[in-house]
């Protein structure tokens, strides 16, 4: 859960420098002659001038809510473990946590467009509820005054949730999504709502209300998708948390792009919403997507699972299992998949799959090289299943999109289309046994080591105009360990493994169901070998 902060001045010492800071205000840190430690002793300052909150996209495009304050420092740059603790403990103020990630947008969201809808009023108004709550002696949650942002299409209860189309722009949310309301009553503050794709229906990171999102490391390479404004505002340091979905690789992708962890939890571990304008989706909606973290570290993961984690009213589907399993009796068994779909692994990538399995052997892990069960399989079920759904809904839904936005599906339908009922039951039959097939197999092996992607990070428009069917393909199959993962239900944790083509790479550990528990510990031993990247200065 990381390391508690026994003092303001531990706080402080621990954030790192990245160079240049954005323009973003130092608190003045002297001596303490008391305690003879490093301290920031600061006056009480006023409260901020309040502007009116109206959500719009130039909130997020570089102006700054409060004017600069000679008393804030760079707190955007702890993590949230660190940010909570010291909160809780009255070490540094959520206020004062607020205006430092308020600031950090303002001076870096212009560069890389990820938060979308600015928060700001709400935010700070929560904030200083969490103060008033801890100066009337009340214990906060873990994640007291953590800022967290939001996708698109995630509901925060009095903003729209656009899903990055315009039809959408005025749908705003009455409640908030169970996700959303978990992590608020754990302490964290919603900051903002984030970029994504169309519907999330693309693989461009780009949305026809709010345009496209940037990769601080390289503008010319893609963040990621479709929790792609997530991905980049976790990793320049605009939140300490993001909340995102994922139906194939929709966190762990943007997470491994921006060099920032993920979790993809197990079907029905963490409680969700994903009704559109009020209706329910449709049965492949219901089985596939998860709404899952991004952190810069594995503890944050792990505290936004033990937050996240839970049966909920809200969603059925979402179950009451524990969400740590019993230890093992020996050597837990790690299956190294490679190359699942056989499609190539770039010399650096391999490297590190092969490193962080000598990590893991090293810490007791009993690691070999498998074949995963029924790939092909697993993949023309998923396809089937997915296409068949938006088959169904595809001429209402191909008018909410561009010609762009429309790309993706329309050669995914080139090679699936849509099935008819027969062949549908007959998918969800199909997908009840390659379950199955998964359980045993993960019973075996109870945990998987493969890359997040097997190529370095694409270029920003890995859809150019004159792709064709069969080039779509082949880029589908460099995440199939993402897809297949999706359709069985397992959870997965993305974690950074250093730099491929000076670009971020990460690896995924995946678990038998409901044991997150076994990802992140191992994600953890990996971490600590490799380190972590982010938060850096988007790159010019």
């Amino acid at each position: 859960m990381g390391s508690p902060l026994h003092s303001r001045s531990n706080a402080l010492a621990s954030i790192p420098s990245i160079g240049c800071d954005a323009s973003a205000s130092k608190r003045t840190v002297s001596r303490c002659t008391a305690c003879h430690d490093t301290s920031s002793h600061a006056m009480a300052r006023p409260d901020a001038t309040r502007e009116g909150e109206d959500g719009v996209h130039a909130h997020a495009q570089g102006r700054s809510e409060r004017p600069g304050d000679a008393m804030n420092t760079e707190l955007w740059k702890l993590n949230a473990t660190e940010l909570g603790t010291a909160v809780a403990h009255g070490e540094i103020s959520a206020a004062e946590v607020m205006e430092s990630h308020l600031e950090r947008i303002a001076a870096v969201n212009p560069a890389v467009n990820a938060v979308t809808q600015l928060m700001a009023d709400s935010a700070r108004e929560a904030a200083r509820t969490s103060d008033r709550r801890r100066a009337a002696g009340e214990q906060l949650g873990p994640l007291a005054g953590v800022p967290f942002t939001v996708k698109e299409n995630i509901h925060v209860a009095g903003w729209a949730t656009t899903h990055g189309v315009r039809k959408f722009r005025d749908h705003v949310a009455e409640a908030d999504s169970p996700p959303v309301r978990r992590l608020r009553a754990a302490g964290a503050i919603p900051i903002g709502h984030t970029n994504m794709p169309d519907l999330a229906i693309s693989s461009d990171p780009a949305s026809q209300l709010y345009g496209r999102t940037y990769n601080p490391w390289d503008r010319s390479k893609t963040p990621g998708a479709s929790s792609s404004g997530d991905g980049v505002a976790v990793a320049v340091g605009m939140a300490a948390l993001g909340l995102g979905n994922d139906s194939g690789g929709s966190v762990r992708m943007p997470a491994a792009f921006n060099g920032v962890a993920a979790l993809k939890p197990s079907y029905g571990r963490f409680a969700a919403d994903h009704r559109i304008m009020g209706q329910e989706p449709m049965l492949a909606s219901q089985l596939i997507p998860v709404d899952g973290p991004l952190a810069r570290s594995v503890a944050d993961l792990r505290a936004a699972y033990e937050a996240l984690a839970g049966a909920d009213l809200e969603d059925p589907r979402a179950v009451p299992v524990p969400a740590y399993g019993p230890r093992p009796t020996g050597p837990l068994k790690v299956g190294i998949v490679a190359d699942p779909a056989g499609v190539g692994v770039h010399p650096q990538i391999r490297a590190a799959i092969d490193e962080a399995a000598t990590v893991l052997e090293r810490a007791g892990y009993a690691v070999e090289e498998v074949q995963i069960p029924r790939l092909s399989e697993t993949l023309e079920c998923y396809g089937k299943l997915i296409m068949t759904e938006f088959g169904v809904k595809w001429p209402r839904i191909r008018k909410l999109l561009t010609e762009k936005g429309a790309q993706h599906l329309d050669l995914f339908m080139e090679r699936t289309p849509h099935t008819e009922l027969a062949e549908f039951l007959g998918q969800t039959g199909a997908r009840l046994g390659i379950q199955r097939d998964w359980a045993k197999f993960l019973d075996t092996y109870p945990l998987l080591l493969g890359a997040t992607c097997p190529q370095p990070v694409p270029g920003a428009d890995l859809l150019p105009d004159d792709t064709d069917a069969e080039s779509h393909a082949r880029m589908m199959l460099a995440g199939a360990l993402c897809t297949v993962t999706s359709l069985v239900g397992v959870p997965a944790v993305s974690v950074p493994t250093g730099f491929a083509d000076d670009m971020p790479q990460g690896v995924q550990l995946i678990g038998q169901m409901y044991r997150e528990d076994r990802c992140l510990e191992a994600a953890e031993v990996i971490e600590r070998h490799f380190g972590v990247l982010a938060p850096i200065d988007p790159r010019p």
